[in-house]
């Protein structure tokens, strides 16, 4: 079948679906492992660099289309949705207001605000993707095979189906398959954040079962340990707002960076207490790395000519760091007298110009 006969099937097949889920059956078809679109993508490696100058624009402009018609038949499902929501639900608006706010924003969706804000400043986009993962995307892209001993890094809660093609499902153990799905669906340059909620089973004083995890991609030309390094710096000095905040680089092992960097900062004691800033002792915040070349081939992309970085650290973590918190369970029990001492005021909207910890 000629490209442009499989194109027009695919959008045929767009057009056609009734449901979310017959949308969702052919986006799997075309853009899924083993997908029609994404095996076109894959014979772009074994082509000669003539013959990829040639077939490149043409596949990838075939990919562009069929997810273009993808989210604009998803679009259109959910706006029918929330218009059927709005003609049959109604809101009591007779209810008087109370007589001053009650309600804080928690800890963590401030520094995630306050994350967002920084990252901005600097060129990235946020991105987003299901809690809910396949095995492929959580640690067969990121290069953590099956017999790999990386996962056993990673104490994970699966669930007992699998999905159509077969692969295991489970609760994502890190946001890192954003960064894969982001490659697989965009063309480079990239440059996103990816905070959200992550699973584990673990449980103490500084782990629970659920946290909350952002990490960061950038996929160019020309990439190098330096971009990271100064990425990192501006981000933990505008984050912790001090100019004075020092880090120290590492060597370390992720499966899917190469090579890789653990990430300390600097800190100084004042009046007994850790304070961030200066370099009188140091703490581990973050890990990081170069984007392992098998990462980047498992996503479509050559990695001769593409090179990235990533890095990824706790929100909860950051929190604790920042605003002086002792106890991650707490962020997760739902105590009001916890919220009335370390919320922050729905007005304290975190901004470049005002201070992100204001």
């Amino acid at each position: 079948m000629s490209l442009e006969n499989l194109k027009q099937t695919v959008l045929a097949a767009i057009a056609e679906a009734s449901t979310p889920e017959e949308l969702e059956a052919v986006r799997i078809d075309a853009l899924g492992k083993q997908g029609s679109v994404s095996g076109l993508l894959k014979t772009l490696g074994q082509m000669s660099p003539e013959e990829r100058q040639v077939q490149g624009p043409v596949i990838n402009g075939l990919r562009e289309a069929v997810t273009n018609g993808i989210a604009a038949k998803k679009a259109a499902f959910e706006t029918a949705i929330l218009n059927q929501r709005l003609a049959t639900e109604r809101l009591d608006m007779t209810l008087p207001a109370p007589e001053a706010p009650r309600g804080t924003v928690h800890p963590v969706s401030q520094v995630m605000d306050e994350l967002a804000e920084i990252f901005a400043d600097m060129g990235f986009a946020v991105a987003e993707g299901p809690e809910i993962e396949d095995d492929w995307h959580n640690f067969s892209a990121l290069n953590i095979p099956e017999t790999h001993p990386a996962r056993a890094m990673h104490d994970t809660f699966y669930f007992p189906d699998k999905d159509a093609e077969g692969r295991a499902m489970l609760l994502r153990t890190h946001t890192s398959p954003v960064q894969i799905r982001t490659m697989t669906s965009q063309e480079p340059p990239i440059r996103i954040i990816a905070p959200g909620r992550v699973y584990r089973s673990d449980s103490d004083a500084t782990h629970t079962p659920m946290f909350h995890q952002i990490e960061g991609l950038v996929i160019d030309k020309g990439i190098h340990l330096g971009h990271l390094k100064w990425t990192l710096e501006t981000f933990l000095r505008a984050f912790f707002e001090r100019d004075d905040v020092v880090l120290r680089l590492r060597p370390s092992y992720f499966p899917f960076t190469e090579p890789s960097v653990e990430v300390d900062v600097g800190y100084s004691v004042v009046n007994g207490k850790r304070v961030i800033g200066g370099s009188e002792g140091w703490m581990e915040v973050l890990g990081s790395g170069m984007v392992h070349r098998r990462v980047i081939e498992a996503c479509g992309l050559d990695p001769d000519m593409w090179q990235g970085f990533a890095f990824g650290t706790g929100v909860d973590r950051l929190a604790m760091l920042k605003y002086g918190m002792d106890d991650l369970r707490a962020f997760f029990d739902g105590d009001n007298r916890w919220l009335q001492h370390y919320g922050f005021n729905a007005l304290d909207v975190p901004t470049l110009s005002g201070g992100v910890g204001a």
